[in-house]
């Protein structure tokens, strides 16, 4: 890789050799001729005719994606730079001090704690010209809701150590990165590792510590502000999405699956910064090839703007007397493996091996020193270019832009970091390390004060702190920064939107179907129903909704522009510039992502929104879980839907439609609340309280209720059990022979799809003589949550309950009934087994569950097979009598 590229893979074009030179100097002094006289708008007129013409002829050529690699913006085009250079290169030096001071601090005194100094070091310029430039926060006084900055999770150092120098952390903070237990008992503030709104809630606006999840929700967010404006609810003109993200995080799946959906938006308020330092976490992202080249071509594909930002101003002169090219063909048939190197020597080894590998190139690199050679920036690391591409960007329409920005991973880092395989890990520095840093960056420190790492702030009055505090005042004060003021949102009446369910009378329904009529009623409501956003990945009409078509419409940024193949019927396909509905195709990871959005709306515009995502619960947390994560850390309120839930409500769909573990994995979430209900009552109570806690309350939680698609007679709610809905459960009825005997009496526990089970298994053993208590639970989660919450009272001494010690809400309704415990689901039995600690001692308590794999066959077949129907449910209660 060392070895001097040969001239021959220098050549310009393709490979294959010119038939008739003469002629082809003849169309480009034409074309060059065209662009002097007409101008380049007439040059882009008549290329893409003869494109057309080429297509039309079927000569089978297409135009290269790629571009030169060199800037997109060039040195005639780029605009003055509007700030004081000197002082930002040194405010910007003085962040990556204190960037690296606190990673290696908090790793000399304690080597476990881990953090990044090399992402932000590679990225640090590429910030400051955000926050000195373009980065708007939320300013009330000038209505102003600010833009949505999306940060590098690995860089937050950086982020803290500019908050630091604004005054909004203390040194006390930032000597407790990654401490977050430890520092409040020292009078400070822990900083999480990388953005995290639940642990730093008035910090981080967006979570993007796991890889991926930043990309699409930044893409998300900025199409949820368009919907906001169509539906004249929030006017979000003139706010931008800034997301900065890196060239290996590209490879997740996630940061790309909605590129296309964001240039068919023409969403023009979103701007990716992609900080290609060409470095994943291990070595390099594309070490046999050039991932700029990659990314160009995808996005530009996608139908993105791409600003390239790769070369420094000192490149400027080089391009200028290249009169050859070589240069600009040099750097674009260099791979980035052989990049990287270049990045982590010195001066003497890039003269001889970049610039020796040519006559031409040899002769530009005459007259500079070594050093000079060493200090050649890269464009990601000049702050006259990166302002140059940023302005292209914030100013470009009708499409998404993407700056693809060339660094160096570890800038600055010298022989300690910059451009090694290991600078991802690099987390400690010797002294002399820490001196050729200090040097590097022109910093006012002392040999003691840098090599025993002291934080730097200049004095308050100085220039450059002047100077910081302008260009955020200027830009509606600082960032990032996290607000939840909004207004309550009233919720209507339970009765006004779920009589039916609530008398339902012994009608048949699905709690899906019960759930579409609910939602249907509250998108009526003068106060609420505009908040709402019901969400679906794909097949609304499986899940009922086709009424809400013609009712609130399809979101569409377009509108319809044609006429729907069932437009005669009354449940047509309508699709509106106001559309209430966002259908986002097959998409988990879009319609998760787009929920977020609206979830986060309450802190994110200051506008409080209620999403209802609707889907097969099989691909919920099984799916997107990591997406659902990061919601709940984003402290999301709204409603997530699993329908057709459980393995054995969907029959025939087989092994990955049949949700077994979805239950599960929402327990692990401690901001989400889940709940299985059976009837349409239990689901209307659960509604309710969750729209109050949500829009009145405001509380940062979220819900996660499953649904059936299983038609079965629903009773009426019984009076008085709605405080049992919500906390897990209710004892339903007692049933059969009061007088039965102890080895003859049994309680029997069910939730959601198995609950009409567990009162078939009732009725039959109620028949043989037996004594049988019914205990519907709507949440098994809640009723762990509530039995660990008391188990942590009492081991903190708080006694409670006339016994002195309180009781789980699942051993007081145990407590009311007799005979051994079956509990059944339709899920695995770890579900019902989380409640087993809580129940009363000395009662036998045996769960049923669908562990396993699913299968295709009828409701009757698998139920029977994974042992959870009626009569399962019968031979446990007679096994365990025979036990106890």
């Amino acid at each position: 890789m060392n070895a001097a590229l040969p001239l021959s893979s220098l050549t310009l074009g393709s490979s294959t050799m010119d038939a008739n030179p003469d002629e082809t100097t003849e169309w480009r002094e034409a074309f060059l001729a065209l662009v002097a006289t007409e101008g380049p708008e007439r040059a882009r007129f008549v290329l893409d005719e003869l494109a057309r013409m080429a297509r039309a002829q079927r000569i089978g050529w297409q135009p290269d994606l790629n571009t030169p690699y060199v800037n997109t913006v060039s040195v005639e085009s780029q605009p003055v730079f509007p700030g004081d250079l000197a002082v930002e290169e040194k405010l910007a030096s003085i962040m990556r001090w204190n960037a690296l001071a606190m990673v290696v601090r908090a790793n000399k005194a304690y080597g476990e704690l881990g953090g990044h100094i090399a992402s932000y070091a590679s990225a640090a310029d590429l910030f400051e010209i955000g926050f000195n430039h373009f980065f708007h926060a939320r300013d009330d006084a000038r209505n102003h809701r600010g833009d949505l900055v999306f940060f590098q999770p690995h860089s937050a150092p950086g982020v803290y150590a500019r908050a630091f120098l604004e005054g909004h952390l203390s040194e006390a903070d930032l000597a407790h990165y990654r401490q977050e237990i430890v520092a409040p008992g020292e009078r400070a503030q822990g900083l999480s590792s990388y953005p995290h709104p639940w642990l730093m809630p008035d910090f981080w606006q967006f979570p993007t510590g796991s890889m991926g999840i930043g990309p699409i929700s930044s893409i998300y967010h900025a199409r949820f502000m368009r919907y906001l404006t169509h539906r004249n609810l929030l006017d979000c003109a003139g706010r931008k999405v800034w997301g900065v993200f890196g060239d290996g995080e590209m490879d997740e799946p996630e940061s790309m699956s909605a590129l296309t959906l964001a240039a068919r938006e023409g969403l023009d308020n979103l701007v990716w910064v992609v900080n290609c330092n060409l470095q994943r976490l291990d070595g390099p992202v594309r070490g046999n090839g050039r991932v700029i080249d990659e990314l160009e071509r995808l996005f530009a594909g996608a139908g993105w703007n791409v600003v390239k930002l790769l070369w420094g101003s000192d490149w400027d002169g080089l391009f200028a007397r290249d009169v050859t090219g070589t240069l600009a063909r040099t750097l674009g048939n260099t791979v980035d493996g052989q990049m990287q190197t270049f990045a982590a020597k010195d001066g003497r080894y890039n003269r001889d091996h970049f610039f020796g590998q040519s006559p031409e190139l040899i002769a530009l690199a005459q007259g500079m020193t070594d050093e000079q050679i060493d200090r050649l920036k890269r464009g990601g690391h000049d702050l006259v270019k990166i302002h140059a591409a940023y302005a292209a960007a914030a100013k470009a329409t009708g499409k998404p832009t993407v700056i693809l920005a060339h660094t160096k991973k570890g800038y600055g880092m010298g022989t300690a970091g910059q451009g090694k395989m290991t600078t991802h890990s690099q987390k400690k520095l010797e002294e002399t390390d820490l001196i050729e840093f200090r040097n590097r960056f022109n910093l006012p420190l002392t040999d003691e004060q840098a090599t025993s790492l002291e934080f730097f702030k200049p004095a308050e009055d100085s220039a450059e702190m002047r100077y910081l505090r302008d260009k955020r005042t200027r830009l509606g004060g600082y960032l990032p920064r996290r607000q939840t003021a909004c207004e309550t949102v009233a919720v209507p009446p339970m009765a006004q939107y779920a009589q039916f369910a609530l008398e339902a009378q012994g009608k048949e329904m699905s709690t899906t179907m019960a759930f579409v009529r609910m939602l249907g009623t509250l998108l009526k409501d003068g106060q609420l129903g505009k908040r709402i956003v019901p969400i679906v990945a794909d097949e609304a009409r499986t899940f009922g909704m086709a009424n809400l078509f013609k009712q609130v419409g399809i979101y569409s940024s377009v509108g319809q522009q044609y006429a729907p193949e069932d437009i005669g019927s009354v449940l047509s396909y309508r699709e509106a510039l106001d559309g209430q509905i966002l259908e986002e195709g097959i998409s988990e990871a879009g319609a998760i992502a787009s929920w977020t959005a609206a979830a986060t709306s309450y802190s994110v515009h200051g506008m409080a929104m209620l999403p209802f995502y609707i889907y097969y619960s099989m691909f919920g947390f099984q799916r997107v879980g990591d997406a659902i994560w990061a919601a709940a850390d984003q402290r999301a309120r709204g409603f997530l839907l699993g329908a057709t839930s459980g393995r054995t409500t969907l029959g025939g769909e087989g092994l990955q439609h049949q949700d077994g573990s979805s239950h599960l994995v929402a327990a692990t979430i401690p901001n989400c609340k889940a709940y299985d209900p059976a009837y349409a009552g239990e689901l209307a109570v659960i509604l309710d309280a969750g729209m109050r806690e949500m829009m009145v309350e405001q509380k940062d939680v979220f819900y996660y209720v499953t649904l059936m698609n299983e038609n079965y007679a629903q009773p009426d709610l019984p009076q008085g059990v709605e405080q049992g809905v919500l906390r897990g459960g209710y004892v339903l009825e007692r049933i059969g022979n009061s007088s039965a005997p102890q080895n003859r009496r049994a309680t029997l526990l069910g939730s959601g799809a198995i609950f009409t089970e567990v009162r078939k298994a009732a009725a039959a053993l109620a028949a043989r003589g037996w004594q049988v208590d019914v205990v519907s639970v709507t949440s098994w989660s809640e009723l762990a949550r509530d039995g660990q919450a008391c188990e942590q009272r009492m081991l903190r001494g708080e006694a409670g309950g006339e016994s002195g010690r309180e009781q789980p809400w699942i051993a007081q309704l145990l407590a009311r009934t007799d005979g051994p415990v079956i509990a059944a689901t339709d899920y695995v039995r770890a579900v019902p087994e989380s409640v087993r600690a809580y129940a009363p001692s000395g009662r036998v308590y045996l769960t049923l569950g669908t562990d396993g794999f699913g299968r295709s066959d009828t409701r009757a077949a698998l139920r029977s097979f994974f042992g959870v129907d009626a009569e399962s449910i019968v031979r446990a209660a007679e096994a365990t009598s025979q036990r106890g």
